[in-house]
């Protein structure tokens, strides 16, 4: 992803840490040429992310898997950081997350790694302009479309804006990480297979704690706990989308994600919302994780309510508090 030396607005990649790449809100209309939708993962932290910089919505920032990156400015620009909390320091001086900082050329920001979750989000004011693919910046590894990659060192990420907000630094209020605190509880909106699957084992499905397992990335999570008893058999593949809960013959569901293949032939007793979507991505391996049903209007005005505050709020000019246009 190296771009030529000319760009002179942006950071320098000197670690990416365990994996990182770049993000947006994903592709669309396009996976019935076999290529998955992508984007961040976790949408409220990617989200803030470009809030405090009044970013477009969907404006490419860094996701950094478990942390461990570190990036050189190279020129004065305004970063933000958000999501699993972890150690962040400009220089070898500590900041905080969740709120805007300024940087000068030349200084170097470092993530530390992650405690508790998985995914920190890295924007700047104007976005990441990286490549741009079938009108996504979004990165999926797997498909291995030229230029579009995770983070290497040297890489140079060119940010959409020169410049810096003036002013004082915004800050995130309480309700933007809050939710991360909260046990991981997961909207499960029915399916129409959902009357395949025998009552016994919805039942199980929404009283049964589910652990992360070591066999999730982007594409999915595995979940491991009392496996369903009597799983309807395999179905003619057909189109799936992210937040499928698939259910193979094991027994054990599976909780696809953004970078999820395009067709799948397993029954699906439902979807996770698009938010919840989010929060499971956070939980690392180990984290016990569980659903609950609701409904297709409570998911709808679970994203309207986040998307409006987005588009529909704007900063106090102490920047420390968000009011309604």
């Amino acid at each position: 992803m190296k771009e030529p030396e000319t760009i002179r607005h942006g950071l320098r990649v000197i670690t990416p840490g365990i994996k990182a790449t770049i993000q947006d809100l994903g592709r669309k209309g396009i996976r019935h040429h076999g290529l998955a939708r992508g984007g961040v993962l976790d949408l409220r932290s990617a989200g803030w992310a470009n809030k405090l910089l009044d970013n477009d919505r969907n404006a490419a920032c860094v996701e950094i898997v478990l942390g461990g990156f570190r990036a050189e400015a190279l020129s004065a620009c305004e970063v933000s950081v958000t999501g699993a909390q972890a150690d962040v320091t400009v220089n070898g001086k500590a900041v905080e997350m969740w709120r805007s900082l300024q940087l000068a050329p030349g200084d170097e920001l470092a993530i530390g790694h992650a405690r508790h979750h998985r995914l920190i989000y890295l924007a700047v004011r104007g976005g990441f302009e990286t490549k741009d693919w079938f009108g996504s910046r979004s990165v999926v590894v797997r498909e291995g479309l030229e230029g579009a990659g995770p983070l290497e060192p040297e890489d140079i990420l060119p940010a959409g804006s020169a410049e810096a907000l003036q002013g004082t630094p915004r800050i995130a209020p309480p309700q933007a990480w809050q939710w991360l605190e909260q046990p991981p509880v997961l909207g499960l909106v029915p399916g129409y297979q959902y009357h395949q699957f025998q009552p016994a084992d919805l039942r199980r499905l929404v009283t049964t704690e589910y652990q992360v397992s070591d066999e999730s990335d982007r594409m999915g999570y595995r979940l491991a706990g009392t496996p369903m008893a009597d799983p309807p058999p395999g179905i003619v593949s057909e189109g799936i989308v992210p937040g499928a809960v698939q259910v193979p013959g094991d027994g054990q569901p599976i909780a696809l994600l953004a970078d999820c293949q395009t067709i799948g032939g397993y029954p699906k007793p439902g979807i996770i919302t698009s938010m919840d979507c989010g929060l499971l991505a956070q939980q690392l391996p180990g984290t016990q994780i569980r659903f609950e049903w609701t409904d297709v209007l409570s998911a709808q005005n679970q994203r309207r309510l986040f998307e409006r505050h987005y588009h529909e709020t704007v900063w106090s000019e102490d920047g420390r508090s968000l009011h309604w246009r």
